[in-house]
């Protein structure tokens, strides 16, 4: 009688164990394909954080800033001095990227839009042909004479986080076709496009 309990008891904690095997792979899977985006030069990782050390990083950058231009300058400007190095083997967290203080076009991004998101400041990733780079939206009477993208009506300005000391407006250097991706950051959905402009 007993062995028949024992069986019985090592079935359901078998089948539990199934389910959460199961259930967490099903959770792992649904991760990987938020994180990876295909491209026709391979797939795009993301690594955006939102950790305290990001935020006070973040918030320590701009802490003299009235302006939301002053903001965005302020943090291009820590993120485009990070010297620019490739990481052919691992894709850094914003967080390793400023331990190592070098990274990429993919690493220096994750970075400058993580520190974006942190103090509230929307912004995209774009992805081209073997570059991703960042927009913003910003109203400001002294970015009335730099080009932007258009976005279904809406401009944004460019963010080149691997030319050192670059400014906010970047100048676009691909084709509008060379577009293969506008991505929201922390959920990894891609920006429905009816119309695309690069103008002032």
């Amino acid at each position: 009688m007993k062995s028949q309990q024992l069986k019985r008891f090592a079935s359901v904690i078998i089948a539990i164990a199934f389910i959460v095997f199961v259930y967490g792979t099903y959770r792992v899977i649904k991760i990987v394909n938020k994180t990876r985006i295909g491209t026709s030069d391979g797939t795009y990782v993301s690594y955006v954080s939102n950790t305290k050390e990001i935020q006070q990083k973040a918030y320590s950058l701009i802490e003299t800033c009235k302006s939301q231009r002053c903001k965005v300058q302020h943090l291009l400007n820590f993120a485009s001095n990070i010297p620019y190095s490739t990481n052919r083997f691992q894709q850094n967290s914003p967080q390793k990227t400023i331990q190592k203080n070098f990274g990429d076009c993919d690493d220096k991004s994750n970075l400058l839009i993580s520190m974006l998101h942190a103090v509230g400041i929307e912004a995209y990733f774009v992805l081209v042909p073997k570059h991703i780079f960042v927009i913003v939206p910003l109203k400001d009477k002294k970015l009335a004479s730099k080009k932007g993208l258009w976005i279904n009506g809406k401009k944004y300005y460019i963010l080149e986080s691997t030319a050192k000391d670059s400014v906010i407006g970047f100048p676009l250097h691909y084709k509008l076709t060379d577009i293969h991706a506008i991505l929201e950051p922390f959920s990894n959905q891609k920006i429905e496009i009816q119309t695309l402009n690069y103008k002032l």
